[in-house]
């Protein structure tokens, strides 16, 4: 059965209802009347415009049919909820008694589903003091996730053994695709289709087409011993990937910048080591990658357990220079984790040997070089114990998530005045996320943000836990 009336046909689907009454469809009126399924529905033309041009609700105030009413025979109840999304930017309360996959598919007929993503997936909506645990997402096998990369509205990739599996923005449409490698070490969205991934034991950086399960380019680097290279960490910014790669005998490391408006043709290479004897600062392959819009700096980190302990470095690298313009260098208490906030304008670790949340601030870096602890790790650990190791540290917004076990802590700071001179001058506070039966479980692995939500995965579980704020 057609979804329009027949008589009268346009070339858009819609008919239009000669009405005798003048006026309900004038152009020289500002307000527009719908017939949908035979219940009637005003609005404005302001309304009708939010839509965006070739859509469906583009024709519904055309000056050629003043005394007609347009007719579109589909649901009633759910155009109403799409004119609600039109006219207010979000889905109605109502929306709830309707399953998801109904109001996409509406959306779809009516041209508008970007509108709904938008509204369901809005950055705005993220609130970390009142996030959640809403559903789990399960995956197929028995290999849980490794890496989570988050795409734009709300979608998410992981990947778990050889798989990756990636979920849309209603979380309701899932695929799989089968890769080359035996497990992936570094995954990240180059977009809702298309990502990097790499692999510690596996040659290359491959460019996946996950519509397709097709590798599109594997990017590799020609090191001295012409051995292979196998991939550390990735990394991104709006106009560049950038990749940590160390070759297969692990005597030499890099990280190649590459160009994703030209093909990945190689840009620039940065922090080439070539290890001779027992130089462990160069043995130190970057595992974590982060771009600084604020500084223009790439930020790579390591780190390496010895004999004497867990030791790392910190670089901030100009990569238009090659030079590093600002370097830490990690002994006493080496990050478990480490992120950048460029909110936040600060550099965040939890340290491996007493769980401690510190911070330096890279607005002051000529002044001060030294980590400002926040507090919530050991104040004195025990020698050779590792309190904080597996935990994870990741900033979003404003905020800062580190995981401790099962457990989900954010820092936020606190905006007030009148501090002494000579004191830190920032003050952060903790909060523990989750409701009582939220909290608690196998140890986090994987965080990530995307839209309003948060993604969590844990040891030993095969699948995804997806974060909201609760509906008020």
């Amino acid at each position: 059965m057609p979804p329009f009336s027949q008589s009268s046909p346009l070339s858009n689907g819609f008919s239009h209802k000669f009405d005798n009454k003048p006026n309900h469809h004038h152009s020289s009126t500002n307000v527009v009347t719908i017939d949908v399924g035979g219940q009637l529905f005003q609005t404005t033309k302001q309304t009708l415009t939010l839509a965006g041009s070739n859509t469906l609700f583009s024709n519904l105030f055309d000056d050629a049919y003043d005394d007609e009413i347009p007719f579109i025979d589909r649901d009633p109840d759910l155009f109403s909820i799409l004119l609600s999304l039109l006219r207010t930017g979000n889905l109605p309360s109502k929306a709830k008694s309707f399953d998801i996959q109904d109001i996409i598919f509406e959306a779809q007929f009516y041209g508008i589903h970007h509108l709904l993503v938008q509204s369901q997936s809005n950055p705005s909506q993220f609130e970390p003091f009142n996030l959640q645990k809403s559903t789990v997402l399960p995956l197929n096998g028995r290999d849980s996730p490794s890496v989570i990369s988050t795409a734009p509205y709300g979608s998410v990739h992981v990947s778990h053994g050889s798989k990756i599996t990636s979920f849309d923005w209603s979380l309701r449409r899932k695929s799989t695709v089968l890769t080359q490698f035996a497990a992936i070490d570094s995954l990240l969205s180059l977009s809702s289709n298309v990502v990097a991934a790499g692999a510690t034991d596996f040659s290359g950086l491959q460019i996946i087409d996950l519509d397709s399960g097709f590798v599109r380019q594997t990017l590799n680097w020609e090191n001295a011993t012409k051995s292979s290279s196998t991939v550390q960490a990735i990394g991104t910014s709006p106009e560049f990937l950038f990749t940590s790669f160390e070759s297969g005998r692990r005597n030499s490391n890099s990280i190649l910048v590459y160009d994703i408006n030209d093909g990945f043709r190689v840009a620039s290479e940065i922090a080439r080591n070539e290890i001779f004897g027992a130089d462990l600062d160069s043995a130190i392959p970057s595992t974590k990658l982060n771009w600084v819009p604020s500084l223009n700096l790439l930020m790579a980190s390591g780190s390496h357990s010895g004999a004497s302990g867990v030791s790392g470095n910190i670089k901030f690298w100009d990569i238009r220079s090659g030079n590093v313009v600002w370097e830490i260098k990690e002994k006493a208490d080496c990050f478990s984790d480490i992120t950048v906030s460029n909110s936040l304008s600060a550099v965040f670790k939890v340290g491996i040997n007493s769980r401690d949340v510190s911070y330096i601030d890279f607005r002051h870096l000529d002044t001060d070089n030294s980590w400002k602890s926040l507090g919530g790790g050991i104040e004195k650990p025990m020698t050779g114990k590792k309190l904080g190791f597996g935990c994870k540290i990741e900033s979003h917004g404003n905020q800062v998530f580190c995981s401790k076990e099962g457990e989900l802590e954010v820092w936020s700071e606190v905006l007030m005045g009148g501090y002494e001179k000579g004191k830190n001058g920032r003050v952060f506070k903790k909060n523990m996320l989750g409701r009582t039966k939220d909290v608690g479980g196998n140890r986090i692995t994987n965080l990530g943000f995307s839209g309003n939500r948060m993604f969590v995965t844990r040891k030993d579980q095969q699948c995804v836990e997806v974060w909201e704020s609760s509906r008020r």
